[in-house]
């Protein structure tokens, strides 16, 4: 039980590292901000389905704050919030749109279907989470791309978010789908989902 339980926490600490690089991995980077990653949620989610909610909100939360930290990094404490709008910028666009990702095993027991479900749902709220930021802390609007431009926050927030969330949600669906219909990693997946199941 000792030896499962350190497996666990070593699995949670690489997928967690590898999210991390993959985060850095921009594939594309939107002119007016946002950027689409190279799949780097799907490492969190795999390891949700993979070992639980339990386990996977855990490594997504310590993924929460690694994203804080890059966002520090990137002048997050320069841009003129005030304490209570960075507490909430924090948690927003930070905790708990990260920490989120960690539902997405939710239906790890329901085949293809239940995997794919359960990482759309994931990134899905961590998208809502950052919409909410948007409207609520930002009150941005303006220009987005040459020729349109908006002052409703509510739709600003929605496809500036959406411009970059939708196709990382669209990849890292796929990418749980495409992990499912692999023989071998099916069958590695789904041991260890039993072998979780009866440790709990």
């Amino acid at each position: 039980m000792k030896n499962s339980k350190v497996q666990v926490l070593v699995e949670g600490a690489v997928m967690v590292a590898l999210a991390a690089v993959l985060s850095f991995i921009r594939v594309y980077r939107l002119p007016w901000g946002g950027s689409i990653t190279l799949l780097s949620m799907l490492p969190i989610a795999v390891y949700s389905i993979k070992r639980g909610l339990k386990a996977g909100f855990a490594a997504s939360f310590v993924f929460s704050l690694f994203q804080l930290f890059q966002g520090i990094t990137d002048g997050l404490f320069g841009w003129g919030l005030t304490p209570v709008m960075l507490i909430a910028c924090i948690l927003l666009d930070y905790v708990l749109a990260y920490t989120s990702l960690g539902i997405a095993g939710i239906f790890r027991n329901k085949g293809a279907a239940g995997w794919l479900g359960g990482t759309i749902l994931a990134v899905f709220i961590r998208f809502v989470f950052h919409f909410l930021s948007g409207v609520v802390i930002w009150h941005s609007y303006g220009d987005l791309w040459n020729g349109f431009s908006t002052d409703n926050t509510v739709l600003y927030s929605l496809l500036y978010n959406g411009s970059y969330m939708l196709p990382e949600m669209i990849f890292t669906g796929i990418g749980a789908y495409v992990l499912f219909k692999v023989p071998q990693t099916r069958k590695l997946l789904k041991g260890d989902i039993s072998e979780t199941e009866k440790a709990e």
